[in-house]
């Protein structure tokens, strides 16, 4: 006996329905399945293509952060070499300012001017060019400043010093830091 005689004759019709939905049911689900796991398989690997990809970028951009670290470094040893050279430089025309005026101070050393031409030394009016002044020192006339008066040249002087010593560490400083490496 066969399978279908099992069935009633009014039923076989329904049972047959029954078995076409039942196996287009199962293929389309073994398809579901089968399109699932290439699908899956598709992602996974645009997901592995993805990971790598960012991996590559990751390491770039921690590549150029070290080299930026490295840059930066390098330009602070070289600002640091540049402000010990300007301080040290500074702190020379400092010394040699106090000990010009200690030497002013003392009488050691007398500041003088060059007087304009037809002026004597004595503070006399014009002197004729045929008559020289008496003295051992050859050249142009000369006269003395007061020692306040030199101490006060001194100290402007030495603003102007450390003003340009200043300068020219900034200028530097400007220079290492918009030079491009």
């Amino acid at each position: 006996m066969r399978l279908i005689d099992w069935i009633p004759a009014g039923y076989r019709a329904l049972a047959l329905v029954l078995v076409l939905v039942l196996l287009a049911g199962l293929s389309a689900g073994s398809a579901w399945k089968v399109q699932d796991w290439r699908y899956g398989q598709a992602l996974a690997k645009q997901r592995e293509k993805a990971a790598e990809e960012h991996g590559q970028r990751l390491a770039a951009v921690v590549g150029q952060l070290e080299q930026q670290k490295t840059d930066r470094r390098a330009l602070e040893a070289r600002l640091q070499t540049n402000d010990e050279s300007h301080y040290q430089e500074l702190q020379r025309a400092e010394v040699h300012q106090k000990q010009l005026r200690n030497r002013l101070a003392t009488g050691e050393l007398r500041l003088s001017v060059l007087l304009a031409s037809g002026y004597a030394a004595s503070g006399g009016g014009p002197v004729s060019a045929a008559t020289r002044p008496g003295g051992v020192v050859h050249g142009a006339a000369r006269a003395d400043l007061e020692p306040a008066h030199a101490q006060r040249i001194i100290g402007i002087t030495d603003d102007g010093d450390t003003g340009l010593i200043a300068l020219a560490a900034c200028q530097a400083y400007a220079k290492e830091v918009s030079t491009p490496k």
